[in-house]
């Protein structure tokens, strides 16, 4: 029994699109261009990149690629890599981020058991061995979490504070608010 399918998979990769859409959303316009540091990403290329990444491991599956030692990662990258670079304004990136998200939560459903199960060899700049699709899958998931965690950290230092800081915030001071009702009664 597999309790963790292409669903749970999918429906994992919405909660985290959907999270990364409103940092997007949250964060203004003119702060886009920011950049923690001169060497990282702006704002608007982290998203970009973000938006852009899963493009990779749908190109992995759809073209049932069982070595990465086949893969022409200067071919495949080179395109991808230029759509990441095209100028976007911030209506255009959180579109981006909404319909790239959907393809491939969609083409995550679509994933059989067996598809799931099937072996990949790496590459030794990956770390050698193998993995399987299912753990390749999750991939996009975590690279997006490391990158909406750096989004999290420039909103800090633009001022803002995250949405999921304030939602924990909100929960932490109901339960104050319950627990000082309960003990009034």
């Amino acid at each position: 029994m597999n309790y963790y399918g292409s669903k749970q998979l999918a429906d994992a990769f919405r909660t985290v699109r959907k999270n990364t859409v409103q940092i997007a959303e949250e964060i203004p316009e003119n702060k886009y261009d920011f950049k923690p540091a001169p060497e990282a990403r702006s704002v608007a290329q982290t998203l970009s990149h973000v938006a852009i990444a899963p493009q990779f491991f749908t190109y992995v599956h759809v073209n049932k690629i069982t070595d990465m030692h086949s893969v022409n990662f200067q071919e495949v990258f080179g395109p991808l890599m230029a759509e990441e670079q095209k100028p976007r304004t911030k209506a255009e990136l959180v579109e981006l981020l909404k319909t790239e998200g959907d393809k491939f939560a969609s083409f995550l459903e679509g994933m059989s058991e067996s598809d799931l199960a099937e072996l990949v060899i790496m590459s030794p700049m990956a770390g050698g061995g193998s993995k399987t699709r299912f753990e390749l899958l999750l991939s996009p998931k975590e690279h997006e979490m490391h990158h909406r965690a750096q989004l999290m950290t420039i909103q800090r230092m633009i001022g803002q504070v995250p949405h999921l800081t304030r939602l924990m915030q909100e929960r932490m001071a109901q339960m104050q608010q319950q627990a000082q009702a309960a003990g009034q009664r």
